[in-house]
């Protein structure tokens, strides 16, 4: 086993592995450690710089609770909660992409029939959404599941109000029939920031970024024998689309918001979801 020195610190570390160490996790662990001594040395990282490091991280971790998770926000605005989501799901050129899940899910929404309003407050813009189910041959997908959800009119979800927004406020679950088709009436959706009270807040304003999100739709869209879809449809035109803080925007989940043709919907949003057949 090499001695450590500045020179050989990658090996000295790498070589203390155990033989019947996990494959995956040895192959992980010697890359990172091989990237950050790399990235030490890149920067010449100071003894000042690196107890800044470890006390962002330690307050990091102190700022999470049953309804906050600092570090994946941390993750989210590096890019590297993305970075991670391209890997694993790498789709062919038509299909739906993915996006982050964000932290705002609930399990148990309710389920609605198709063109039900799923805004209970009664607040922001009234918006149709519309579209279609299915796979890449353009053929309707039956019995899929649309879990939908958003923010409210003043940019906030209803878990983050409990005491202010109706229980489910802008989420429901709806289920396609044979023609693949879905509709659920909502708001159109407002730009809001991310939590930036805590240490990554203070990371973006450090580092000269906005902390906003462009306005989106929240979709999880599943069928039995296809690979789930994650994802939002973001709002053409949002001024935060080019610059959004956790970098969930591509170009293909961008919708345009139309006027409605109908008297009580002001807006009206049209997107298909293509979905891909496991293997």
């Amino acid at each position: 086993m090499a001695l450590f020195t500045e020179e050989t610190s990658e090996s000295a570390v790498n070589s203390r592995m155990g033989e019947d160490v996990n494959p995956r996790l040895a192959t992980v662990m010697a890359s990172l450690v091989k990237h950050l001594h790399a990235f030490a040395k890149d920067v010449e990282l100071t003894q000042e710089e690196w107890g800044v490091a470890i006390d962002f991280l330690t307050r990091t971790g102190q700022m999470c609770d049953e309804n906050r998770q600092e570090f994946i926000l941390l993750s989210d605005t590096l890019g590297v909660s993305m970075l991670v989501d391209a890997i694993n799901h790498r789709r062919p050129s038509g299909a739906t992409e993915n996006t982050v899940l964000g932290p705002f899910h609930v399990a148990d929404a309710p389920h609605y029939p198709m063109g039900q309003i799923i805004s209970l407050d009664g607040k922001g813009e009234s918006c149709l959404f519309e579209g279609r189910v299915i796979d890449r041959q353009g053929s309707p997908i039956e019995n899929a599941t649309i879990d939908v959800w958003c923010d409210n009119a003043d940019g906030y979800y209803d878990v983050q109000q409990p005491d202010v927004q109706p229980k489910f406020n802008n989420r429901g679950i709806f289920t396609t029939s044979s023609d693949g088709t879905y509709s659920f009436r909502g708001i159109r959706p407002v730009a809001y920031p991310i939590p930036d009270d805590g240490p990554v807040g203070q990371m973006l304003a450090a580092l000269g970024r906005h902390p906003n999100r462009p306005a989106h739709m929240h979709f999880i869209v599943s069928a039995p024998g296809y690979e789930r879809i994650i994802t939002h449809t973001f709002v053409d035109g949002d001024e935060w689309l080019t610059s959004d803080a956790v970098f969930g925007v591509k170009a293909s989940l961008i919708s345009t918001m139309e006027p409605g043709e109908e008297g009580d919907t002001m807006w009206k949003s049209s997107f298909d979801f293509i979905m891909v057949e496991q293997d």
